[in-house]
């Protein structure tokens, strides 16, 4: 028997941009990191990109990018975020790709996905077709290449969805063993066996034929491992997930067999810490003993093409039993955190988006037919647009779909309606059902794509929707509000965006920082025709004329804004759209003469006065501006409690001492103090220059242990790896100083002792590079009798026992 085994990642993340400025926003629940999709991909997606491979001393003995040893997919909107925020893990899953096609007889790994995670079943055959036409023109524009096969979120089927992959030219796709409903020998005269439960044997591909005349193949995973990688404890050891796999070959006389397995690919780092270390060794020991060999679906299916027919389980899917109810009914299924709530909003927040998208689709048509000739087919295309903004492309995507030469209010208005209906496919990503609460952000998030489209629809067709939407809302109860139409309000329809809110923003940044004539504001340009800003104390004005143009529709206006800046956080930003030169000058000069004559009430009235009472304030800011800004205010503040705490631990540090010595605990004050101070002061060192001070370091970590006081693992390692990488990064250019390598042994072997966490993976991987090269010629040139060769060999192999990697 030919054995063969297929470790399968589903990596993906939903849509997490601010749908109007398609950007990630700062989520603090993702603390020390940016957002979610950032801390995922320094757990996950960073690391399977180069996968350490312990020895029996526990010392990284090899670095192996996983990707190019299993099959995976990545949803395509994760690497469209991922591409911005990590070009080079983007390049390694690409790269990794590339290399599989060399080890598995030219077929990539990596396989499509369905766009943006929506349940394919619950979908009409129009937005089945755009989701799978988007993910393959994605997939062929990141991999350069043909998908072969393409996984669907969820695993959820239907013939439909079948249908539209293998029009599509779809070789393949990966089901859940419950998901196959009879099978049958590929010959003449053969009959149905029905099946139940898992009963399928996942060791052979399927060929399912479609009513169509077309077919698929499909592969069922092993679920009973599948099930124990993801939520049992498979992963905590590499040597027993190789046994496992290699172990679960049939004991029959077929001529070849594949054992594979199917997970979400966060299994490997994020949902189970060093994953990846154990998929990387469960790697190596396959491919060391030899007992199987590793394939991909693609190789797989050309060696072995099928010869068992299928038929599949309709509405089915791989993580709710009930077929696809857990994505529009309150079926049970749940994340089991919150056992008193239910699940009974699903279904009207499902019907009310549907309602919603039968209303898109006529306004699209009657709307788009003026400018576009086949206005659906546009929006299939529409893809390119989303991966490629520029002038250029877009204007190469209307010349092809126009039907004529589209004037500037013209373009605006197409770009709008397809906009539209690209906000109309995200609101029906799937986890906006799967988790417990509709006020949850996975939903609140669909609900968002779900306002911007309204928004769209309502200014190029007039036709009120939001009313209506609203009442399906009504219906959808919440467990800790009053219903999904409170939600709504309380989350999605205040974070709208317009010109007018991004002039805002503007403004209100250019008080706190140089002001710019040109600056970029995420999806919106702004240029300043006019722009003045005046200090009087702690009290600021500015007044400006702004140019506001939005990169999705090219909508632009003028627009007039002042500011005035009170002191702390008292601040009022009036907005409107520019009038003409006279009203402006007015403006600005009733503003002017008010704040230099010291009249604040009359600067108010005036601003209300011409800008009107709904003004804007620090809340409209964008998150991270709106953060970076709220810090700037309360600098001193901080300063002042730095210095209350540095007095008093200053001031009682004989009694700490003390009491340290006496093994008293600190009492909690004095404790406090003690904490916060030694704290700051490490993150102010990896915080500070490159030339850390050693003593200093040493002495708050010394003072720490004596005093028994907490150091923070997570700050404090987040901004020590920071400084380790960096310098590690410099080692790389100018490897042969001796001060640069004994300084980061030290660091390292101090904070070892510590409990402060440490991601030292981008330094690891340099340190592995230069062990593979500078290291062994400075070797080679030690045993020939160059002792300042041999000296600094031996400075780098100590500095890899801090490191944990074996180089000698």
């Amino acid at each position: 028997m030919e054995k063969y085994i297929c470790i399968h990642g589903h990596f993906y993340q939903p849509p997490r941009e601010n749908p109007w400025l398609e950007r990630i926003e700062l989520q603090d629940s993702a603390y020390p990191y940016h957002d979610w999709n950032q801390r995922i991909t320094a757990e996950c997606y960073e690391p399977n990109t180069a996968a350490r491979v312990l020895g029996p001393d526990l010392k990284i003995i090899n670095i192996i990018n996983n990707y190019s040893k299993i099959s995976f997919n990545f949803g395509p909107t994760l690497l469209y975020s991922m591409l911005t925020d990590n070009p080079e893990v983007y390049a390694e899953i690409l790269r990794a790709d590339k290399l599989s096609m060399e080890k598995f007889s030219g077929h990539g790994s990596a396989l499509a996905q369905v766009y943006n995670h929506m349940i394919m079943p619950l979908a009409n055959k129009r937005d089945k077709y755009t989701q799978a036409y988007w993910g393959i023109k994605d997939f062929r524009a990141r991999f350069e290449r043909e998908p072969e096969g393409m996984w669907l979120p969820e695993t959820a089927v239907d013939t439909e969805t079948l249908e539209v992959l293998a029009e599509l030219g779809i070789k393949f796709t990966v089901l859940a063993p419950r998901q196959a409903k009879r099978v049958k020998k590929a010959i003449k005269g053969s009959r149905w066996k029905e099946l139940t439960g898992e009963a399928v044997d996942p060791n052979m591909p399927y060929l399912c034929q479609l009513p169509s005349g077309r077919s698929i193949s499909i592969f069922f995973y092993n679920g009973e491992i599948s099930q124990e990688l993801g939520f049992g404890h498979l992963l905590d050891n590499g040597e027993d997930f190789a046994k496992r796999l290699s172990g679960a070959f049939p004991q029959d006389n077929r001529t070849s067999a594949l054992v594979h397995i199917a997970t979400d690919g966060e299994s490997y780092g994020h949902h189970h810490k060093h994953g990846d270390m154990a998929l990387s060794y469960c790697i190596h020991q396959l491919e060391s003993e030899g007992v199987a060999k590793l394939t991909n679906y693609g190789e797989y299916l050309e060696k072995f093409p099928p010869d068992q027919l299928v038929e599949i389980h309709d509405n089915s899917s791989w993580s709710c039993v009930h077929g696809i109810e857990r994505w529009r009914a309150d079926c049970g299924c749940s994340t089991g955190g919150y056992p008193a709530w239910n699940q009974k909003w699903r279904g009207p927040l499902r019907s009310a988006l549907d309602r919603l998208r039968d209303a898109f689709a006529p306004i699209f048509e009657l709307a788009a037919i003026k400018y576009l000739k086949d206005p659906w087919a546009a929006r299939n295309d529409y893809i390119d647009v989303i991966n490629d903004r520029s002038t250029e492309n877009v204007e190469r995507f209307l010349g092809q779909h126009a039907i004529k030469e589209l004037s500037t209010d013209e373009k605006i208005r197409a770009l709008k309606l397809l906009g539209m209906q690209r906000d109309a496919q995200l609101m029906y990503t799937s986890c906006g059902w799967f988790f417990d609460e509709v006020s949850g952000i996975e939903t609140v998030q669909v609900m968002q794509y779900a306002s911007r489209a309204i928004q769209l629809a309502e200014e190029t067709s007039g036709i009120p929707l939001e009313e209506d939407f609203e009442r399906g809302l009504e219906a959808a109860p919440s467990n800790l509000h009053e219903n999904a139409m409170k939600v709504y309000k309380m989350y999605a329809r205040v974070a709208r965006v317009d010109l007018l809110r991004v002039g805002a923003h503007h403004a209100i940044s250019s008080l706190f920082q140089p002001s710019e004539k040109k600056s970029e504001i995420y999806s919106f340009d702004t240029e300043n025709e006019v722009f003045e800003k005046i200090e009087a104390g702690k009290r600021k004005l500015a007044i400006g004329k702004t140019r506001v143009s939005s990169k999705i529709t090219w909508e632009e206006a003028v627009v007039n804004s002042a500011v005035v800046h009170l002191g702390e956080v008292s601040l009022n930003c009036g907005v409107r759209y520019f009038k003409d030169d006279e009203d402006f000058h007015l403006t600005e000069s009733d503003l002017k003469t008010a704040f230099e004559s010291g009249d604040l009430p009359e600067v108010i009235r005036l601003m209300d006065k011409h800008y009107g009472t709904a003004g804007y304030s620090l809340w409209h800011l964008f998150k991270d501006e709106q953060r970076k800004i709220v810090n700037q205010i309360l600098e001193l503040t901080y300063k002042d409690i730095e210095g209350f705490h540095r007095n008093i631990f200053d001031g009682n540090y004989g009694v700490m001492d003390f009491l340290g010595k006496l093994g008293i605990p600190l009492p909690k004050p004095l404790g406090v103090s003690a904490e916060f101070i030694i704290n700051h002061d490490l993150k102010a060192l990896f915080n500070g220059s490159t030339a850390l001070d050693m003593n200093q370091m040493a002495q708050l970590v010394k003072v720490s242990k004596h005093l028994s006081v907490p150091l923070d693992p997570e700050t404090i390692g987040f901004v020590a790896s920071s400084w380790i990488n960096g310098r590690m990064e410099e080692i790389e250019q100018d490897p042969a100083r001796l001060e640069p390598l004994t300084v980061l042994r030290d660091v390292i072997k101090l904070l070892r002792e510590t409990p402060v966490k440490l991601n030292l993976w981008k330094a690891q991987n340099i340190y592995f590079d230069l062990g593979r090269g500078v290291y062994r010629e400075a070797r080679e040139k030690g045993v020939k009798g160059d002792e300042t060769a041999a000296g600094w060999a031996a400075l780098f192999e100590d500095l890899g026992n801090y490191f944990h990697v074996r180089v000698s």
